[in-house]
């Protein structure tokens, strides 16, 4: 029986509530995005990039924050993209495109005053790092803000492995995650297959850089201003100014 809107909403549901358990704090996060950038812009972004938006729960919820604001959406994944498509308002623009490849830009366009990156940019490597913030600030507009938002380690920890080492209470996130895709596999068995060959070749780098590294990355960017935002435990939201 083919899945119906109610059926995704309940997955769009389903999905928050796994990243809650993979991001500590999350509500606060999203308030602290929201607060910096009505104090830096001096408004409500009027533009907004969301990139690995997943299906669509945060940047339905910056859309609802600022009723005026064009939210667009980018993704690869065809299960995430399929429940984005299906749930967000009709202010959210969703695009499937790889934001390891320099091709996103030509989708998505310019003029953002405020691009986040929740849980994203782990997925890639150092160079694809670097090289999606400098795609990022000349999609921006002059004083935007860019937030990147994912296991990002205090400085003082001695080594990546002890960043990317299970803290407590993520085994019960890490199996509510399993059992999410399980269960997708079920649900969506077309879409599923699609992801498999995505993601065939593009294997997830689980990349932990600290603050130190993405700071300097988004300053060797052409970024004016970069540090910390937000912090609990291992996850971080790191903030630069174009």
């Amino acid at each position: 029986m083919p899945s119906t809107a109610l059926d995704h909403a309940r997955w769009r549901t389903a999905w928050d509530e796994v990243m809650a358990g993979f991001v500590p704090g999350l509500d606060s996060l999203e308030a602290s995005i929201g607060t910096t950038a009505e104090t830096v812009l001096g408004r409500p972004p009027t533009r907004v990039l969301d990139l690995g938006g997943g299906p669509g729960v945060v940047a339905a919820r910056m859309a609802e924050r600022w009723p005026g604001t064009r939210v667009t959406l980018i993704d690869i994944d065809p299960v995430l993209l399929t429940l984005a498509r299906d749930g967000v308002p009709p202010s959210v623009t969703v695009l499937d495109a790889d934001l390891g490849e320099p091709g996103w830009t030509e989708a998505a366009g310019t003029g953002y005053d405020l691009v986040t990156a929740v849980m994203t940019v782990h997925y890639l490597r150092p160079e694809s790092i670097r090289a999606l913030y400098r795609h990022c600030r000349q999609a921006m507009s002059p004083g935007g803000l860019l937030v990147v938002a994912d296991l990002i380690p205090d400085d003082n920890l001695p080594t990546i492995t002890e960043a990317l080492n299970p803290a407590p209470g993520e085994a019960a996130a890490e199996l509510a995650w399993t059992q999410w895709w399980g269960e997708a596999a079920q649900a969506f068995p077309p879409l599923m297959a699609a992801r498999a060959d995505v993601f065939r070749h593009r294997p997830p780098a689980n990349f932990a850089g600290d603050t130190t590294w993405h700071a300097a990355a988004c300053r060797a960017a052409g970024f004016h201003e970069a540090g910390l935002l937000w912090r609990n435990g291992r996850h971080a939201a790191l903030a630069a100014l174009a």
